[in-house]
Order: C-alpha cells, then sequence, then structure tokens
C-alpha cells in the first residue's frame, strides 16, 4: 500500500497541506477561550455577530496572503527555493516557540486584544489583525504560497485546494468565536495548552517539510548549473 503523500500540485493534496498548517497556526479552539474574556459583559447575540465578521476577515487576510504573498516576494527576486527555506524556517521557529512557550503566547493574545473594551468597531482591529491572524498567520500562509507548483496547468488546482483549507479555517474561527463560552467549558486553560502544544507540534512538522522541498529544488537548480 502507497503512503506516500498526495503531490501538492492536487487539489486534496493542496488542502491537506494547508490545512493543517493554517489550523495549527490560528488556532481557533485556543483562540476562543481569550475571545471569550475579551468578550465579558457583551451580550450573546453581539458576540455572535462579532463572531461572523472575524471570520469573514480571517477568509480574506489568509486567502490575499495564499495567493499573492508568494508572487510579492518573486517580483523581488526571491527564488521559490529560497522562499521555501525561508518560509519553512519561519513557521517551524513559530512553532517552536508555540510549543516550548504557550504560555508566553497566550499572554501576548491577551494583550492584543486589551482595546476590546474601548471601542465598539473592534472586529477587523484587534480582534482580526492582529489577534486572530497576525505576522504569524501571514507568514505561514506565505510559506504555503511557496509550496506551489511550478507548472501552470496544476497552479489552478494548489490555490483552489489552499483557499478551501482557507476558508474552513474561517468557518471554524466563526463557530468556536460563536460558541467560545461553552468551549472555555469545556477545555479550560489548561485544555487549551494541551491542544496548542499537539497543534504547535504539527505546524513545526509542516516547517520541516517545506525547508526540505525548498533545500531539494535549491540543491537540484546548483546541481543543474554545475554539471549541467
Amino acid at each position: 500500500m502507497d503512503f506516500s503523500p498526495l503531490p501538492t500540485s492536487s487539489l486534496v493534496g493542496a488542502f491537506l497541506l494547508a490545512f493543517p498548517a493554517l489550523f495549527s497556526i490560528v488556532n481557533p479552539v485556543g483562540a476562543s477561550l481569550i475571545f471569550d474574556q475579551a468578550m465579558t459583559g457583551r451580550p450573546r447575540e453581539q458576540r455572535r455577530k462579532l463572531a461572523g465578521q472575524i471570520g469573514f476577515y480571517a477568509f480574506l487576510v489568509l486567502l490575499g496572503s495564499l495567493l499573492l504573498g508568494g508572487y510579492i516576494l518573486n517580483f523581488f527576486g526571491v527564488s521559490l527555493g529560497a522562499l521555501r527555506v525561508a518560509g519553512g524556517l519561519v513557521v517551524a521557529i513559530r512553532a517552536w516557540g508555540l510549543l516550548m512557550d504557550p504560555q508566553e503566547h497566550e499572554d501576548r493574545k491577551t494583550s492584543q486584544t486589551e482595546p476590546v473594551q474601548s471601542h465598539e468597531d473592534v472586529a477587523f482591529f484587534p480582534l482580526t489583525m492582529p489577534f486572530t491572524t497576525g505576522p504569524g498567520s501571514i507568514s505561514v500562509a506565505i510559506a504555503l504560497s511557496s509550496q506551489r507548483p511550478t507548472e501552470g496547468a496544476a497552479v489552478a488546482p494548489f490555490f483552489i485546494g489552499a483557499g478551501l483549507a482557507a476558508a474552513l479555517v474561517a468557518v471554524m474561527v466563526w463557530l468556536f468565536y460563536s460558541a467560545s463560552g461553552r468551549v472555555m467549558r469545556l477545555l479550560g486553560p489548561s485544555g487549551a495548552r494541551v491542544l496548542s502544544r499537539l497543534v504547535a507540534f504539527l505546524l513545526l512538522c509542516i516547517g520541516v517539510q517545506i525547508i526540505a522541498s525548498g533545500a531539494e529544488s535549491l540543491v537540484a537548480k546548483f546541481m543543474t548549473t554545475h554539471h549541467g
């Protein structure tokens, strides 16, 4: 039986690469607990409305980063191999920080929601950016964008698959934020920390995989140039 991973040029392969990475860095389950604390004193209807807006904005941020990030860096002369190695390093380093010190990450997230109590229009700032999809999520999305195939016909399935992954993560943000009170009662802070460590390890593995694919393409290019 063949257990080799699906190529990223396929729609399903792109989805299976992008979804765990985006889910791990956004972590809608853990973030919903902080969202619940930030929303203390606000009526349930307003929470649900905000959750829907945040989910929609998060989708736009992730999709924009996926579609444009890699091409923008390519425009500045960064090769796809170099982009993969750099992006994978960013993902792996961020994942390592989440794995080793999830409490620091939680404290930073909590401090990002401080302006919530004093402003009404908080759906985009600070609850979408930087709380839900901040620099970390954007850098992961750009790193995923670097995994796109080089041949033209396979690019569309890749971006459709990655776009569907971004959409599913955004839907999960909406659902978990809407039910943040129930998630809080079910998981609690310690349960959220355990979950955060699990998804951080998964993100670390994805980061290493992206580095490996980038290094492979750089070595192949070097060999072709010097032995061609």
